[in-house]
């Protein structure tokens, strides 16, 4: 089965973030696919590299980013979301002359039209947060 999952909620605060995150894992343990991973609102913020958390806490950005990086995920920030919330690449750092950018270089910034297009190539979209 392929699917696509919506992330709206924030890395801390509530389960959502860490309950997609288990998700994706058994999904993907069953040898089932994600199409997509689609960042959005408060999500966007599972996707900084300037996060840093207690030695004894799971960084869920990095967890995120191990888990975009090993299977090869394809991982999209809302660029309204992310651009709100202080979330850039190095290409809209430049474009709005910021000192640097901390989006994770695996993830895209796109429009909603990213989601739309997962939820058309997806057997199931599933949202958390």
């Amino acid at each position: 089965m392929k699917f696509s999952i919506v992330i709206h909620s924030a890395p801390y605060a509530s389960e959502g973030a860490s309950s997609a995150l288990r998700f994706c894992q058994a999904v993907l343990a069953e040898g089932h696919e994600i199409y997509r991973l689609f960042f959005f609102r408060d999500g966007v913020h599972n996707l900084t590299r300037l996060a840093v958390v207690a030695q004894d806490e799971t960084s869920l950005q990095d967890a995120w980013e191990e888990l975009i990086r090993e299977h090869r995920l394809d991982a999209v920030a809302c660029v309204t979301s992310a651009l709100k919330r202080g979330i850039i690449d190095s290409q809209e750092a430049n474009r709005y002359d910021k000192a640097a950018s901390n989006l994770s270089e695996l993830v895209s910034i796109s429009g909603l039209g990213q989601l739309v297009d997962a939820v058309q190539n997806s057997d199931r979209v599933l949202n958390f947060g």
